[in-house]
């Protein structure tokens, strides 16, 4: 079954720093596009940072600068290294994975998230 997996939340100040990853299993990882959503409480879920499978990356303006999203193929993980953070950036953190297959229906997988609390 497929599965993915965060880790690396947790409670930091403003101006701090906290790394992400995402492990997943299930999946052929080198074919999926992959991306970090956020998702803060009363609020839809927005996409973060993505990364396909040419290791092109795109961020969302609110994070440009702050945040990196990289890939390792080997390790079937995906990382989210955010600096800088803002209380704004408070939210819970989702892996999620995406490609077209060759029907070109669209296979999306998600995690169970991660909470980040950027809280002085």
């Amino acid at each position: 079954q497929v599965q993915l997996v965060e880790s690396g939340g947790g409670l930091v100040q403003p101006g701090g720093s906290l790394r992400l990853s995402c492990v997943a299993s299930g999946i052929i990882f080198d074919s999926y596009a992959m991306a970090w959503y956020r998702q803060a409480p009363g609020k839809q879920r927005e996409l973060v940072a993505t990364i396909n499978t040419g290791g092109t990356t795109t961020y969302a303006d609110s994070v440009k600068g702050r945040f990196s999203i990289s890939r390792e193929n080997a390790k079937n993980a995906v990382n989210l290294q955010m600096n800088s953070l803002k209380p704004e950036d408070t939210a819970v953190y989702y892996c999620n994975a995406d490609r077209r297959n060759i029907y070109y229906v669209r296979q999306l997988y998600w995690g169970q998230g991660t909470q980040v609390t950027v809280s002085s």
